[in-house]
């Protein structure tokens, strides 16, 4: 999927499932927002359980955003006020367009760069680890 994106000018590529809804990009889980809500595909939508998919699920409603999990069609994003995509490579990586048409505008957004801050902050201190993802390394 990666391969092909290329082939055509984009640097990712998006994966509907078998009903024709968003699922996943190639190696990385996606997430839009409309209205300041978060949304995610379902597993349903044969998206796989990324954990860094969860943290950012539990990172957003400690932040008092709503996230909503449901089928995602292509036309939302084209619509969506911000698109990024999750993983432990792509950590949280904002979309700027989708076949062309600019997301938002085209930067990175205002929920996006909030959940970025919250990720990153728990490896600095600045976000409190409430789940216990970390373990402390003495030297």
């Amino acid at each position: 999927m990666g391969s092909e994106a290329r082939r055509h000018g984009y640097q990712e590529g998006i994966a509907l499932d078998v009903n024709g809804y968003i699922s996943e990009g190639a190696g990385e889980n996606l997430f839009e927002v409309k209205d300041g809500v978060l949304f995610t595909p379902p597993f349903t939508s044969s998206a796989l359980p990324g954990i860094t998919r969860d943290a950012i699920i539990k990172l957003a409603k400690e932040l008092g955003i709503e996230v909503r999990e449901q089928v995602l069609s292509r036309e939302s994003l084209y619509l969506a006020d911000e698109v990024f995509m999750s993983g432990t490579a792509a950590e949280i990586t904002p979309v700027r367009s989708v076949d062309g048409i600019q997301v938002g505008e085209g930067r990175c957004g205002p929920v996006t760069k909030r959940i970025q801050q919250a990720f990153f902050g728990l490896f600095t201190g600045e976000t409190e680890d409430k789940w216990g993802w970390l373990d402390q390394v003495n030297q």
